[in-house]
């Protein structure tokens, strides 16, 4: 499965074991995405830099809640050709 769109929050509460939690937004709402430390450490960049957001993964649904679990990050960034966004990013 593949989401994309604006990165709006980024967090790595210490309880979480090094995993980072992101929410895309796009025009039809928000995806919940999770991002395990294998892949944090590998696709840093893209997961700690980008504003746009492609992720492809697998979807989980987990309390009623739906998250996308990250194997794949890709930094679209470049496409907002200089539109200024920032997301709220929380350790």
């Amino acid at each position: 499965m593949r989401a994309s769109g604006i990165v709006t929050h980024r967090q790595q509460p210490s309880t979480a074991s090094g995993v980072i939690f992101a929410t895309l937004e796009d025009e039809t709402g928000t995806t919940n995405i999770i991002v395990w430390p294998s892949i944090a450490e590998v696709q840093r960049l893209a997961l700690r830099g980008s504003m746009l957001l492609t992720v492809d993964g697998t979807w989980q649904s987990e309390k009623g809640v739906q998250s996308l679990v990250a194997s794949q990050l890709t930094d679209h960034t470049h496409l907002l050709q200089g539109l200024r966004v920032s997301s709220r990013d929380f350790r």
